[in-house]
């Protein structure tokens, strides 16, 4: 019979080797170090939209990880409020407001110690439309198991069984005065511990990934003691199989060198999206600045539409028939455009007629 991680005598005490991870604690100091200043170089007005589109990527990727797709615009209206800044009156559907709301907390109160309280708080908002949910805002209550389960009904694969709903309480508490104590660990190391562990007790009945990310993030935060702009889930959602397959390896076995190493490299990987967007943000600012004289009114408009599409631009490119659609201008003057902003070096092209793609020259 399989010995689940917590059926172990010696649970929750895990253990490890520091050493393969000293160089990736060390590389990840390196570049939060690199990040804070990049930060600095950034108008205000572009701080808090790359608070906004990294925090809303965030919000949206940890939900697709789980399976839910939600609307960007929706999450971003709603991260904005969370951050008290302006934005026009909308409708915003309850999942948009659900996930938004954990991370602006994240991100606002990195510091507030993990308690019930803080993790009822997020599962109460992120899924307050599940009208299916016994256990919304608490700990599972239910008597049968807590199981992670593939294939059809009649062929069940058991990947993992979570301890029993009414021992819960007594290990949530176990890991969260774990977590209020252990600020002396590296960051790298402390996070992923913090997310393994919780996603090993598996407290609530639906929500689990979610929170055990935020957790993840909070932890961060409070190791570098700022808030962390992170691509956690951005780089997870690339590759979820990998990750569910380094979560998986400590389902019966309390040695996790080899997840810790595993998630230490995901957060590296993470940091080097942030970087990119921060340099595409100060490219952009140069690219404004010496072109700003240069633009016509359609122009302009165009520019400012393909930077709206962040760091990879229009998939495949701006074309001639994108430009015509957001000027509502004739063929004639889109190619006459768009081959000026060759010519004055804002734009490249590739490929010939009607496969001639344009792209920021940053």
């Amino acid at each position: 019979m399989t010995k689940w991680i917590c059926q172990w005598p010696d649970w929750p005490h895990f253990k490890y080797d520091p050493q393969p991870l000293d160089a990736l604690e060390k590389q990840f100091l390196q570049n939060s170090g690199y990040l804070l200043g990049a930060f600095s170089h950034i108008s205000s007005s572009e701080q808090e939209q790359l608070k906004i589109d990294l925090v809303s990527e965030e919000a949206i990727e940890s939900s697709a990880i789980e399976g839910e797709f939600l609307d960007r615009s929706s999450v971003q209206a709603s991260l904005r409020r969370n951050f008290g800044l302006h934005t026009p009156q909308r409708y915003i559907p309850a999942s948009e407001q659900g996930i938004a709301y954990v991370m602006a907390d994240v991100y606002k109160n990195y510091a507030v110690p993990l308690s019930d309280e803080v993790i009822f708080d997020w599962h109460s908002h992120l899924l307050s439309s599940r009208i299916d949910l016994n256990y919304i805002g608490r700990y599972r209550q239910h008597s049968e198991p807590m199981q992670i389960v593939s294939g059809p009904a009649n062929r069940l694969k058991i990947h993992y069984e979570a301890p029993p709903s009414q021992v819960v309480p007594m290990a949530m508490k176990q890991f969260i005065n774990w977590f209020n104590t252990s600020a002396n660990l590296p960051a790298l190391t402390r996070a992923g511990i913090a997310h393994v562990y919780f996603e090993m007790i598996h407290p609530l009945e639906d929500g689990n990934g979610r929170i055990g990310r935020a957790i993840a993030e909070k932890s961060l935060s409070q190791s570098l003691q700022q808030p962390v702009l992170s691509a956690l889930s951005r780089t997870i959602q690339k590759n979820k199989k990998n990750y569910y397959a380094a979560l998986a390896t400590c389902n019966t076995n309390l040695e996790i060198t080899a997840w810790l190493e595993y998630f230490a490299n995901i957060l590296i990987e993470a940091q080097h999206y942030t970087r990119e967007y921060i340099e595409f943000l100060i490219a952009k600012t140069k690219l404004y600045d010496r072109s700003r004289e240069q633009l016509n009114e359609r122009q302009a408009k165009v520019i400012a539409r393909i930077f709206q599409e962040g760091l990879e631009g229009f998939k495949g490119g701006l074309s001639a028939e994108n430009y015509i659609s957001i000027t509502q201008t004739s063929r004639a003057t889109a190619t006459r455009d768009l081959q000026d902003l060759v010519m004055k070096q804002i734009l490249f092209s590739t490929g010939e007629r009607k496969s001639t793609r344009y792209f920021l020259n940053l």
